[in-house]
Formats: structure tokens, sequence, C-alpha cells
């Protein structure tokens, strides 16, 4: 996401996706683990604000509302309880000291972690969250606190350079690159056959629309300021804004409520565009290297039946050539996918017994994802667990 260059903005992410950079999730997930027998609340806001688990991170005007709290209470029971996590972690010789030492090494120049972390943002859509998480990561991996917060601000200013850089060339009228791109991704839409219902006029998210943490950039399409949470997200928006197919636009259009794991949650799909033919596609942006979790294709499926039920098409966008109906017609060697679906049968995998299959196997993170989605398994995380099909009973 360098404001010098937009290659870390507009590449495809499919190169930065890997096992290694969701193994930095799970061990932060047993960190809060470990953190909420001592203060639940607190690992719970932790959790929800990086968006632990494969989960947007959400602002903390959010999270304030669901916990009744203000704004800035909740930034510092934040603080708090990541200075109390990393103190934690360092005094049990938690195993992320080795993993995030050798991904953040302490004397490793500036500009190598600003390209990492700024890297790893983009790829995991943590835009929101970017100075929280590139200053944890630091702490685990060893900096001090001085080191980490330079080093995570050097990140946030990266970013709200690009923004204020996009912010500028849009408002200018300057023409950017985004101008065509929107006829090949309409290519692999899902299209409805009932007739479209209207596009909505305004945004279902207004408890933290305004939020100061959301990029926001002015866009002649629709005559207006937009705000977005990341750079994917901004992309999405800007080749809408540019391309002549698309005629209107509403960002965040609807509020899908739904429960997982025992919680309430509310998703809210990225936009829904009205096109020149008169047909309006919903399209969501979920990062490349989560498309296969089971709580990211329980949200999908919520907005494959919303956009299907208002006559609308449906898009889900990876910020990545592999969407996924090419994830799902991944070539994987067979006697793999084979050997897998058999465990399955049998039981589920956790974290090691993924592991020792990856190092048997040489697994990677995409060939997982597309074996997921062509086997409908359930990839649950924190804890990781893989198993079969629900409605596949297993093998006595």
């Amino acid at each position: 996401m360098s404001a010098g260059s937009g290659r870390e903005i507009d590449h495809d992410i499919a190169a930065d996706v890997s096992f290694e950079l969701e193994e930095l999730d799970e061990l932060v997930a047993e960190l809060l683990t470990e953190h909420a027998e001592r203060a639940a609340r607190d690992a719970r806001i932790v959790a929800l604000r990086l968006g632990i688990g494969g989960q947007r991170p959400e602002t903390l005007t959010r999270i304030g509302a669901r916990y009744d709290l203000a704004r800035d209470r909740v930034r510092q029971l934040y603080a708090k309880a990541i200075g109390q996590i990393v103190r934690e972690a360092a005094r049990s010789g938690h195993r992320c000291a080795e993993v995030f030492g050798h991904r953040y090494p302490r004397d490793a120049g500036d500009l190598r972690l600003v390209r990492e972390l700024l890297a790893e943002t983009y790829a995991t859509d943590t835009d929101l969250v970017a100075m929280e998480w590139s200053y944890l990561k630091l702490r685990l991996a060893g900096h001090d606190q001085a080191d980490a917060k330079r080093v995570a601000g050097y990140v946030m200013q990266r970013i709200l350079g690009w923004q204020k850089k996009t912010a500028s060339i849009l408002a200018k009228l300057q023409p950017l690159d985004e101008a065509g791109e929107l006829g090949p991704l309409l290519d692999d839409v899902e299209w409805s056959t009932g007739a479209p219902a209207p596009l909505p006029t305004a945004s279902a998210r207004v408890a933290d629309g305004d939020d100061e943490g959301r990029g926001r950039f002015y866009l002649a399409t629709v005559g207006r300021d937009v705000a977005y949470d990341s750079a994917l997200a901004a992309r999405l928006l800007r080749t809408l804004d540019a391309d002549p197919l698309a005629t209107a636009f509403q960002e965040e259009p609807t509020a899908l409520t739904y429960r997982f794991a025992g919680e309430d949650h509310v998703h809210y799909p990225a936009v829904a565009a009205q096109l020149t033919d008169g047909r309006i596609v919903l399209v969501d942006v979920i990062p490349l290297g989560r498309i296969a979790f089971h709580h990211t294709r329980i949200q999908s499926e919520l907005g494959r039946a919303y956009a299907h039920e208002h006559g609308w098409g449906w898009l889900t966008w990876t910020g990545s050539a592999l969407d996924p109906a090419r994830l799902r017609a991944r070539t994987i060697d067979p006697a793999i996918e084979a050997r897998i679906a058999a465990d399955l049968a049998r039981g589920p995998y956790d974290g090691r017994a993924l592991t020792a299959v990856r190092a048997e196997t040489g697994l990677e993170l995409l060939d997982l994802a597309g074996l997921v989605l062509r086997n409908d398994w359930q990839w649950d995380r924190t804890p990781l667990r893989l198993s079969a099909s629900p409605s596949r009973p297993p093998s006595p």
C-alpha cells in the first residue's frame, strides 16, 4: 500500500498469500485465549479490533456500541490489553517470539520492515488497523517499544500518503488506471433471473460511517464523498467510478445479521453497482487468503442469497485474478486430495495434523483453499480445524 508506487496498491495479492502469514493470526489468537482467562472482555476487544480469525477488523466506534463504551474508552482498554499480552508472551516464553522474530528481525532496516508490513496489510485487507497490527507484530518479534512505534508510524504514514494522493487525483478528475477493468470482472458475476430491485440510495452502515480511521474520497459518479476501510475496497470503488459501464453505485448497501460461534454479527457487503443495461450487481471484497474460511463463506452465502432475492447479480472480488470459481478448479495432485479426503472422513484435522500434511506434501495455502471450496470442507480458525462437509457423514 505504498504511496510511492502503485504496485503495492494494485498488484495481484496471490503472491502474498501463505500459511506463514496466517500462522501469525493463529499465534495471536493463542495469546488472546490465554489473556481471556484473566480479562475476557479486553481479549475480545483486541480480537474484534484486529479481526482475529479471518474476520474484518472493526472500528473503535462499533466495538464501543457492542459493549456500551465510549470510543476513547475502547482505545484505552485495547492499548492496556496489548501491553499486557506482550509482557505475558515474553514471560511465558511463548513460541510466537521465534516465529515473529524470524519474520521481522530486530536487525532488519526500517525500509524492509515497512515494505513487509505494507504487503501483509494489503493482502489481509486490514488497513483499518495497519498501525495496531504492525506495532503488535514488531513487539512480539522482540523490538522495543520505541522502535515498534516508529516503524508502525511509518506504515501508517505510507497508507495515509496513498489515500491523500488518490483523493487528490480524483478531485482533479484525472484519469486512473481502473477504466476498463470492470468488464472482465462482470464475466464472473452469478446473475439472478428476476427483475432487479432498485439500487439503494444510502449506506446501511451508519454507526461508524464517519469513523476517523476510515479512508475517504470524492467520487464523481455518485457526486459525494465515499468512505472505505482498505485499499482493496478503495480499488473496487475507483474501478466503478472510472468505468463507463457503471452508471451508479451505493457502498455498503445492506446489513446482513447472523449468529456465529454463539455471537451476533453484522456483515456489510462492499458495494451494489448499477450497469448501463439496468442490471445491478452486489460485490463483496474478500481477500484471497481468507476466501475459504468457514466464517467468510457464511457471509458470502448470505450476500449471494440477498442479491438473488433482489434480482441482482453476485460477485466476490478477492484482489486477485483467482476468484472462487478459479480456486475451486485449481489443479492439485489428486493423490493429495484423496489422502486429505480420506483423513477427514475419519475425523477433523487440527493445526498439528495440517502442519504434518503440509510438510509431507508441499501443500500451499491456495491449494488448501481450492480443496475446501471444491469439496465443501469446513475450515475454521482460532483454533484451526479442518473438517469434512457437515452434509457428508463421517465414515465408521
